[in-house]
């Protein structure tokens, strides 16, 4: 039982066209809950925190609770920084016990993510962790990360080629129709296959990422709108899309939005239907038990990565 790096993970999805959940934590229950389900699904698991999560719980809180959660269980976990965005974050999270970092240079030009990248990768290679990247803008909205659909771009295939040659990251985030947040999709979802198929062709050997992968799943949005919620329209990426990026090079699918659905639907749920009691461990219990049945699905329905640990 230990924290590791994606590297054997990746290598193994990799050859069998599955994918390894990435899962986005918050506070203790949100890590019970997601490990539970890893274990009981016997499949590999990357916790990660974001920006948001750094600046809610504290670094030293989220480190101890993974650390805790490997302890109990005897899982192996990824922990993994989501969207640093300098070298600093990087470097502290290195530094701090992270097995993982993402150096999110996307906002920049070409020249200057690799050259932000490569500080990156240098350090981290240096201390045994591993690094992912991103080229490309999602749409969308999570925690720090903020861009208009008007400034969105996919990435560029041949640009993926040279990134990947150039910086020496371990894994890279893609762009190809994806976003942040629960409103990913006005009309019909879709993804560019193509360009993905592109992309895996010309850096075979690179684990690619699916950001903003969350399905928002209906039945949530509808609990969480029937017990007072606002959520009207929300819309989310179709599991069988992820299933289908699964086979072209996606080894890595990050899910934030449907834990959170998950979480807050169970709750409104619980206090609406109990309204006599306060103590958080009733509502918060539940809560934990809607996220562990929800990751189990996606790793087993959707993910694929059932007894892959």
């Amino acid at each position: 039982m230990a924290l590791v790096t994606t590297k054997d993970m990746f290598a193994k999805a990799l050859k069998s066209d599955y994918a390894v959940g990435a899962f986005n934590v918050n506070n203790m229950e949100i890590i019970q809950g997601i490990v539970e389900a890893a274990c009981q699904e016997n499949a590999p698991l990357i916790l990660q925190v974001s920006a948001g999560a750094r600046k809610y719980a504290k670094p030293a809180y989220l480190l101890k609770l993974v650390e805790a959660a490997v302890i109990d269980t005897g899982v192996d976990v990824a922990l993994h920084l989501d969207h640093g965005e300098d070298f600093e974050i990087c470097r502290k999270c290195v530094d701090d016990g992270f097995t993982s970092v993402m150096i999110d240079g996307s906002k920049h030009p070409f020249e200057e993510n690799i050259r932000i990248t490569r500080e990156v990768v240098e350090y981290a290679h240096a201390h045994g962790v591993v690094v992912e990247a991103e080229l490309g803008k999602l749409a969308g909205i999570e925690d720090a990360v903020n861009v208009d659909a008007r400034d969105a771009t996919f990435t560029v295939p041949e640009e993926a080629a040279e990134f990947v040659e150039k910086t020496g990251v371990d894994s890279l985030a893609v762009a190809i129709g994806t976003s942040h947040g629960a409103y990913k999709f006005k009309g019909e979802p879709r993804l560019d296959f193509e360009r993905l198929k592109e992309i895996h062709k010309l850096i075979p050997d690179t684990p690619l990422v699916l950001h903003g992968a969350s399905t928002v799943m209906p039945e949530f949005v509808a609990r969480c709108n029937q017990y007072g919620g606002s959520i009207p329209g929300a819309q989310g990426v179709p599991e069988e899309m992820i299933k289908e990026a699964a086979k072209y090079g996606i080894c890595k699918v990050n899910i934030d939005t449907d834990l959170r659905l998950a979480m807050t639907a169970e709750i409104r749920r619980y206090i609406a239907e109990n309204p006599s009691d306060f103590d958080p461990r009733k509502y918060l219990g539940p809560a934990r038990d809607a996220i562990r049945d929800m990751v189990a699905h996606k790793i087993k329905d959707v993910l694929g990565a059932t007894d892959k640990r």
